[in-house]
């Protein structure tokens, strides 16, 4: 003890922050998915509230120029979190094994990670813009509100990159709960300046894109204050901020797999969405309703997704090998058991979802088809994202980045280019998205059952003490048994 006392967080906030090495583990699932399933919920309402009063209040051009642009924000900001899913990884482990000096460490090369990413992707954003939105073969009518939405977008995009990892942080120690808050008032804040801005002062496109951009950054400040405050290893202080190479190293092992994975998938569907574009604005706009839809359906195993990871993490982290396999076997479970009841209601009332979204019958007709030629596929999602979810959280994102590409870019571009060849149907054209999802599930089941991924040692474990244990021993077997 160097003789200076530590001032603890509120008794309040330190149950906030969830130690997964001990307890119930389908309990701890539970309790940390929740949080962020809301949190997902809100999240999603950002570019729904857009769609929606652009839908409605708009035209229909404009409501397909917002809906077109998903692809090219998901491709800078899906690396962004593929990287900050690096970040968090490692933040979990030194957190499941105590190690208070090097979590603070860790925390600081993050922010300044972030900074520079910021700088990086402002620019990359408002310049690409006008290239990218041709390159999808976007209709004439279309091209200038979706340039308009995506220069705004990336202008302010600094709030959601802010956010991401702020709340990323919080998650790694086990704190889903103030994430989810923030995200509540950064919602309900978008839906009030979209009304305001779009009803009220007639600014169409550009409306809602500052008010995206707007109720970002208070998320990002609400996030950004709690870490200042807080006094804990996690904290953030300006004193300590300082890049440690070798734990951006750490990072960037698993972030940067992890980020071309998102990033090159998330690209390539500017492709698929060319060939989207080929069907016409209505189908265009068809597609937009059912991809609402579709997130929100998705949001639940999303959600388990990324409580497994910080689960494994944590445990892996403390060494408890076991119990880490044991809660992605878990989380597989639950994630599957919640879609298969999501995907019956949605095909039932799938016209009735798209009219909340585009009164138009074409649009309608589209978006219900897709709906329900599509949604009973959502069960091998749960797969592929349960398992890649576990392996990266014990530090190994190279294999799944490797698997999900071939299946969601390789394999999807390729049986594109060979549908459409030899036909015009968009029946086609829409199952390739479950065509890569069969492929992808398929490879990580093999992976995750026949490769050693629960032995990566990212991060080196304080010597051992009496608290830990053989993660192979009976001891350890009989806690098992007992936390479920």
């Amino acid at each position: 003890m160097n003789g200076v006392i530590q001032k603890k967080e509120p008794e309040s906030i330190q149950k906030k922050v969830k130690d997964m090495t001990e307890g119930n583990i389908v309990k701890l699932l539970i309790s940390f998915a929740i949080p962020l399933l809301l949190g997902n919920l809100f999240q999603q309402l950002y570019n729904t509230v857009d769609t929606f009063v652009v839908g409605n209040f708009v035209s229909n051009e404009a409501y397909a120029a917002v809906g077109n642009t998903g692809p090219i924000i998901n491709t800078l900001i899906g690396f962004f979190s593929g990287l900050a899913t690096g970040a968090g990884v490692v933040i979990s482990q030194y957190n499941g094994a105590k190690d208070e000096k090097n979590v603070r460490r860790a925390v600081h090369t993050t922010l300044i990670m972030t900074i520079g990413l910021i700088i990086l992707f402002t620019v990359l954003g408002i310049v690409m813009a006008p290239a990218m939105v041709k390159l999808m073969k976007t209709p004439d009518e279309v091209v200038n509100d979706a340039v308009k939405y995506l220069t705004i977008y990336f202008a302010g995009v600094a709030g959601l990159m802010i956010y991401n990892v702020g709340a990323g942080i919080l998650r790694a120690i086990g704190d889903s709960r103030r994430p989810f808050y923030f995200l509540v008032v950064s919602a309900l804040t978008n839906v009030a300046l979209d009304l305001l801005f779009v009803l009220g002062f007639r600014m169409g496109v550009e409306g809602v894109a500052y008010a995206t951009v707007i109720s970002q950054a208070i998320s990002a400040i609400l996030v950004m204050i709690t870490l200042f405050r807080s006094k804990e290893s996690y904290g953030v202080a300006l004193k300590y901020f300082k890049c440690d190479f070798s734990i951006l190293f750490k990072i960037f092992k698993v972030g940067l797999p992890a980020a071309l994975q998102m990033a090159v998938t998330s690209f390539s569907n500017v492709f698929v969405q060319s060939y989207i574009n080929n069907f016409g604005t209505d189908f265009m706009s068809g597609y937009t309703s059912y991809s609402k839809i579709d997130q929100f359906v998705l949001l639940p195993m999303q959600s388990v997704s990324l409580a497994s990871t910080t689960f494994v993490g944590q445990n892996l982290g403390a060494g408890y090998k076991q119990r880490a396999k044991k809660g992605a076997n878990i989380s597989l479970l639950m994630s599957m058991t919640i879609t298969a009841v999501l995907i019956i209601p949605v095909m039932i009332f799938a016209p009735s979802l798209v009219r909340f979204f585009n009164k138009s019958d074409a649009v309608v007709e589209y978006g219900s088809f897709l709906l329900r030629f599509i949604s009973p596929f959502y069960i091998l999602c749960c797969v592929n994202q349960i398992y890649s979810g576990a392996v990266r959280g014990a530090g190994k994102s190279t294999a799944p980045m490797i698997i999900m590409l071939s299946s969601f870019v390789a394999f999807r571009q390729a049986y594109l280019a060979v549908v459409s060849a030899l036909s015009s149907s968009y029946v086609l054209v829409a199952f390739a998205y479950p065509a890569g999802w069969i492929l992808c599930s398929t490879l990580m089941i093999i992976y995750y059952f026949f490769s050693k991924w629960e032995n990566a040692e990212l991060i080196k474990r304080p010597t051992v003490t009496e608290h830990e244990y053989d993660p192979d021993d009976d001891k350890l077997n009989k806690k098992l048994n007992a936390d479920l």
